[in-house]
């Protein structure tokens, strides 16, 4: 279990945010790979970069705040027990201002403080920008400028609800296939910015850097912009709207409806699926009835809606692994592809899941939609993270019907099941003596959530820190 000393040595460290990771040893592409990870006689121990690690300076370029004083907490860190930082690697700083024109000054900077400090990392390619999650303004990294003066005139390269308000932190999936991007789809750019990437740092993948997530929707999870909690449409617990309206998707749908044989399902998204706050008991599409998500529309839909996801995640999981495939088959070296998705856990326990079904998770009662992501990760030897893994259902309200613990247990069971890799991350940090704990599942007893990395191994022996 974890000690006492290293936590609260780590929650001394005022100046880095943390979140909690978990992961689950199984085996990947090869065989010589589950040995590399099952070789930690001790728990991996990362911690994030704080979101406001750079600002903007005078001159409009970023750069990495105080210096001085990040040098200082990462060789306290390294003292501390901590194993490595986890990096978001921002499309909006490194192709900031004009395509091809990649400029990896700040992270070459920034490695190498975090290798002087003798720290591995954990990259997270990060395709999204943080406008909405950021309070301070100058830490705000927004997509690619060049990008932005796109969607200026084509708001359609972005999400949008049913009223036509954007979601602007992530490209809609509906432009994957289209090169609007000064002749580039979506997915072109995305494996230039990573085929980029490895060229700039080939030296360091494998042995500085052991983990490479890729981005793959809003904060980097593959899901739909569903619940905009920075915009101020959505709350806890609303159930979201679905976000397909963008002229693309919907072209995408009148497709997919006249290939059905009803092209009347091609004109709209469901009618009846209420707003972004309601309460699912009020919406006739999410209980049962003649034109819910049980109806033969109701499935049309709901399968297109997130198929499109899995698409879009098989698509990127296939370029990003044969980019990074002689590194991973290199035996002398440690490197995991991560690909994360949302943990939606409210109105869990209700029949129609309608908070995960607004997000494109296809899972219901009847429904297990974590089962095909979980195939598209195994197919390219990809590991799943997580959020989520300090909540605890008796600490989530009842009346809204919440299940943390259940839906981790269902994504551990479908991982175990796919033999794909699980990793974790809190949401928020915590500093309690209280256990997590997943059901049937290997305990983890954590004194402080602080970004931590646990790897249990498929008989649920737990390693030691």
């Amino acid at each position: 279990m974890l000690r006492n000393k290293t936590c609260l040595t780590l929650v001394a460290m005022k100046g880095l945010h943390k979140r909690l990771g978990l992961s689950l040893d199984a085996r990947e592409k090869s065989s010589s790979r589950l040995f590399v990870l099952s070789k930690h006689k001790r728990v991996p121990i990362f911690v994030m970069m704080p979101i406001d690690s750079f600002c903007t300076d005078t001159s409009g370029d970023m750069k990495i705040r105080k210096i001085k004083a990040l040098t200082i907490s990462l060789k306290a860190l390294k003292l501390a027990g901590v194993y490595g930082i986890a990096v978001e690697v921002w499309w909006g700083i490194v192709e900031r201002t004009s395509p091809f024109a990649y400029n990896w000054s700040l992270y070459e900077e920034l490695f190498k403080l975090i290798s002087d400090s003798g720290l591995k990392l954990h990259i997270a390619l990060a395709f999204h920008s943080n406008m909405h999650l950021s309070s301070a303004v100058q830490a705000r990294v927004s997509l690619p400028l060049w990008i932005v003066e796109i969607g200026r005139h084509n708001k359609d390269i972005y999400y949008q609800d049913r009223n036509g308000l954007s979601n602007d932190d992530y490209l809609t999936l509906g432009v994957d296939q289209h090169p609007l991007f000064c002749g580039r789809t979506a997915l072109q750019c995305y494996e230039d910015f990573m085929s980029n990437f490895v060229n700039k740092f080939e030296v360091l993948i494998g042995t500085l850097i052991e983990e490479v997530s890729v981005g793959l929707g809003p904060c980097g999870e593959l899901r739909y912009p569903a619940h905009p909690f920075g915009d101020g449409r959505w709350r806890f617990p609303g159930i979201g709207e679905f976000q397909c309206y963008d002229k693309y998707m919907m072209e995408d749908l009148k497709m997919a409806a006249y290939q059905e044989g009803k092209p009347q399902w091609g004109n709209t998204g469901p009618q009846n699926a209420g707003y972004y706050n309601s309460f699912p008991s009020e919406v006739p599409f999410f209980v049962e009835g003649h034109d819910s998500f049980l109806s033969d529309y109701g499935h049309f839909f709901l399968e297109w809606y997130s198929s499109k996801l899995i698409r879009h995640a098989d698509v990127i999981l296939a370029k990003a692994a044969s980019i990074l495939e002689k590194y991973q088959e290199n035996e002398q070296n440690t490197l995991l592809l991560v690909a994360k998705i949302g943990i939606i856990y409210w109105w869990y326990q209700t029949v129609s899941h309608p908070a995960e079904l607004t997000a494109g998770y296809y899972n219901t009662a009847v429904r297990d939609g974590y089962d095909p992501l979980a195939s598209v990760l195994s197919r390219h030897g990809a590991a799943l993270q997580i959020s989520c893994f300090e909540i605890r259902d008796n600490e989530t309200p009842e009346t809204y019907l919440c299940s943390p613990e259940r839906l981790l247990q269902q994504i551990r069971t479908v991982s175990k099941k796919k033999i794909i890799h699980l990793t974790g991350r809190n949401s928020y940090e915590r500093f309690d003596k209280k256990k997590v704990s997943l059901t049937s599942a290997p305990e983890a007893v954590v004194n402080a959530m602080v970004g931590i990395c646990l790897r249990f191994n498929n008989s649920g022996m737990e390693d030691k820190v």
